[in-house]
């Protein structure tokens, strides 16, 4: 309440120019059509509406209702507004709608290189925990990667999937000096935070020689993993057990990875310290991390725009929930998730790749 008790206060007096004002309203505007809009891709992935489209060609509404067994009213507002948003294309004349090539990659193709609908989960997610991230700021306790909705489980998973099956085996790995040569010999590997097992599969039915273990302190993702690795028929070499990045044990490894989590964690430096311990001598860590420069005005772009935003809902109050709660965010910067791998014994520690998304680091003892 006493935020709010401002009302005695005098309003600031200052010169409006219109311009700028006309410019950051219709900017506004344009982002509350977007944030309106993720929801309804949420629907059209569910439902399998893109889908439809992307094999079916131009249909109108009631085509689409019929493929998708769903209400044509409902559809025809739906492809109104996607329409609007530019994510579909309207002829007017013969009143249908498509989706082109490079649209459907985007919403229809859960397999290939581009897919984004996914993402919406983990937005969902940042409206549905609002209230208990804003009551983080109050408090500074933090919020647990398992306090957050399920959606965002689920998201994160399919999200990052597409990165990894385009980059993982074919970019990312082969970086790492002689790691690629160890797995199709026969690995030990170590995958940290590894969520619904994604890039551990995707590893695992690239390297047939290798053994993989997968560790996550989220119960309920690791029943996800041992679910999806059953239904890869790779039970028999990769296992899925709950632990944290400071007690996972099974050492030691020729590769442990850590994708998209070390930012996640209250003490990075103290989970450095433990991968070293499980981690042979010749060994590497693979850390996978958001792109980001070290400081706060080389990030201010649409890719920041995301990560920093990410950061405040999910990863920030993630570590801050954990012991040490170091909060390196996720836009921490190559220097200081550097110096932490260091502190933690690495002494060669290098970006092995560059991405518009992400920095895979190369750390070895």
């Amino acid at each position: 309440m006493e935020a709010r008790q401002s009302s005695s206060r005098q309003p600031i007096s200052r010169e409006i120019d219109s311009t700028k004002l006309q410019a950051f309203v219709d900017k506004m505007l344009g982002d509350v059509g977007a944030a309106m809009t993720g929801s309804l891709v949420m629907i059209g992935d569910e439902l399998g509406l893109y889908r439809a489209m992307a094999e079916a060609g131009p249909v109108n509404p009631n085509e689409l209702a019929q493929l998708t067994a769903t209400n044509a009213r409902m559809v025809q507002e739906w492809l109104a507004a996607q329409a609007a948003a530019g994510y579909v294309n309207f002829d007017p004349v013969a009143g249908t709608y498509t989706l082109d090539p490079e649209q459907a990659m985007i919403f229809a193709d859960e397999d290939g290189p581009a897919f984004l609908a996914s993402a919406y989960d983990i937005v969902a997610a940042g409206y549905r925990d609002e209230p208990r991230v804003r009551e983080a700021f109050k408090t500074g306790r933090g919020l647990g990667w398992h306090e957050h909705h399920t959606c965002l489980f689920r998201g994160t998973e399919r999200f990052f999937k597409t990165g990894y099956k385009a980059h993982l085996v074919s970019e990312w790995l082969p970086s790492l000096g002689g790691v690629v040569a160890r797995l199709e010999a026969g690995a030990r590997v170590a995958d940290v935070g590894c969520g619904h097992g994604a890039s551990t599969l995707i590893m695992a039915q690239a390297f047939p020689k290798s053994q993989f273990f997968g560790f996550d302190y989220h119960m309920p993702s690791i029943l996800a993993a041992r679910e999806a690795a059953a239904d890869a028929g790779l039970a028999d070499r990769v296992h899925f057990e709950r632990a944290t990045a400071k007690d996972f044990t099974g050492g030691p490894y020729d590769l442990v990875c850590f994708f998209d989590c070390l930012h996640d964690m209250g003490d990075p430096a103290g989970a450095a310290a433990h991968v070293k311990k499980e981690l042979k001598r010749d060994g590497v860590w693979m850390v996978v991390e958001p792109q980001a420069a070290d400081s706060v005005a080389d990030n201010l772009n649409p890719v920041g725009r995301i990560f920093y935003a990410a950061s405040t809902m999910i990863c920030t109050p993630a570590s801050m929930s954990q012991d040490v709660g170091l909060a390196l965010g996720a836009q921490a910067g190559r220097k200081r998730l550097g110096d932490v791998m260091r502190e933690g014994g690495f002494n060669h520690v290098k970006v092995a790749v560059d991405t518009p998304f992400n920095m895979v680091f190369d750390a070895r003892l």
